[in-house]
């Protein structure tokens, strides 16, 4: 997914039939593949290539911009090979239509853009192909850590990560000077001392903007190394009260109790405005942020600068936040020739080389090491070399998170559980406490045991 057109889930809509769609699938079990042999067998990266150069036609649903140049490479260096790409939607409106395939049977494409969040609930319904079968669990180094587990889990690779999220601060140093702050926060504490000397200095200046995120959130509490979900097969259960999670809502809600947040709604006209004329000074997200900054807030142009997320001790360490991979429905028709084409879109250099010049934030540690990545520098960010900054971010993640199997509907409830603390101020523990509730009330209907 292309940091340019990244926006978090909790601002998508999405249908409830299309959420409990997906659970009702922890009976189904998947659609089932035309080539039983995709789970029994095994095959090697010679077959493979051997797929490639006898050729066929697949089907690839994507909504990132890179996808048409990609597959447009791809078709030139195999002939052979037909892919038809289709955008159906970004994300959720993907996932409903994914969805509703999977559950008719008929209809999912050979290959589809996942996001990491929603890999566990494709994954418990059995509706991905396991591409270790296929030899690409050799892959494995080639990936970050972090994302790679975000595709790798109970000991079957369901996809190969394409972009990562991991987070870092961003900020106007034009407002930061203008407050008499010299230097980046490394400390929280730093950056709440930072929030209130923005906001003494310009009342309608905050340091940063929230109004209620369940991704964000999410993202925060493993950046405290926090471990709020965890899945045992159809075993889950919430915990908002361990370390991590107490350590971040003790932080977060001196800001968000003592009004040094703007509630400005993400991703707004208004939101990009406040980035603009820096009454909106920073942002603690994900490392595809730079694309979104150039595109609609050009007007600040040389003020942005990027730096190492806030940690509660100084030593560095972040989390991640959105990313996506690529994954064979077991609808394919063809397996063998799309896991194939898996490989060569998050794996060859030509297809890396087209997804980065397309503002992509790549996974693999090849490209994350390059100089020529790393090094390059942003007029927009000061004349910054962004990319190292983001690079090193990438190898500070958090380890050991997972995801709820039900992960797109907790986000879309959020607002209306954990949300309502945002309204009047009031403690994020009990906000979380709500949307606690609600999670474990809708996996005990979705036939999960819910610990």
């Amino acid at each position: 997914m292309s940091r340019k057109f990244r926006k978090p889930l909790a601002r998508v809509a999405v249908t409830l039939g299309a959420v409990l769609a997906v659970g009702t699938t922890l009976a189904a079990c998947g659609g089932g593949s035309s080539d039983d042999s995709a789970d029994a067998g095994s095959f090697s990266q010679a077959d493979l290539d051997a797929a490639l150069e006898k050729g066929g036609e697949i089907t690839y649903w994507s909504w990132t911009p890179s996808g048409e140049d990609q597959v447009a490479a791809f078709e030139k260096a195999y002939p052979n090979v037909k892919v038809n790409l289709e955008n159906v939607g970004t994300n959720t409106d993907q996932y409903t239509k994914m969805t509703n395939a999977i559950e008719a049977g008929d209809g999912a494409p050979d290959v589809a853009q996942i996001e990491y969040y929603a890999f566990p609930q494709y994954a418990l319904s059995e509706s991905l192909l396991d591409l270790s079968t296929y030899g690409l669990d050799e892959l494995k180094s080639a990936y970050t850590a972090s994302t790679w587990g975000s595709v790798a889990f109970d000991g079957k690779v369901y996809g190969l990560p394409q972009d990562s999220g991991p987070m870092a601060l961003f900020y106007n140093k034009k407002v930061f000077d203008e407050a008499g702050i010299d230097k980046a926060p490394t400390t929280w504490d730093e950056y709440i001392a930072d929030a209130k000397l923005i906001h003494e200095k310009n009342p309608k200046a905050y340091i940063t903007a929230d109004s209620g995120d369940g991704g964000f959130t999410s993202s925060m509490i493993w950046q405290a190394g926090g471990h709020p979900f965890n899945v045992s097969g159809t075993e889950v259960s919430v915990n908002f009260e361990d370390e991590g999670t107490k350590k971040f809502t003790a932080m977060w809600n001196q800001l968000h109790q003592n009004d040094l947040l703007s509630d400005t709604v993400g991703w707004s006209d208004e939101w990009f405005k406040g980035l603009t004329d820096g009454t909106i000074a920073s942002l603690v997200t994900g490392a595809w942020m730079p694309g979104n900054l150039e595109a609609n807030a050009a007007g600040a142009s040389g003020d942005w600068r990027v730096a190492p997320i806030p940690t509660y001790d100084g030593q560095p360490v972040t989390a991640e936040n959105g990313g996506s991979g690529q994954a064979v429905l077991k609808q394919s028709k063809n397996p063998a020739l799309a896991a194939a084409f898996v490989r060569w879109l998050n794996h060859d250099s030509a297809s890396l080389d087209i997804f980065i010049e397309s503002g992509g934030f790549p996974s693999t540690t090849a490209e994350l090491g390059d100089p020529e990545f790393t090094e390059a520098k942003s007029k927009y960010f000061g004349g910054q070399q962004v990319n190292k900054v983001l690079a090193e971010a990438a190898g500070q993640v958090q380890p050991n998170w997972s995801y709820l199997p039900y992960q797109a509907y907790a986000f879309t409830i959020f607002g209306d559980t954990a949300g309502k603390a945002y309204v009047d101020r009031s403690d994020l523990n009990a906000g979380l406490a709500s949307w606690k509730e609600a999670l474990d009330t809708y996996g005990k209907q979705q036939g999960f045991t819910v610990k």
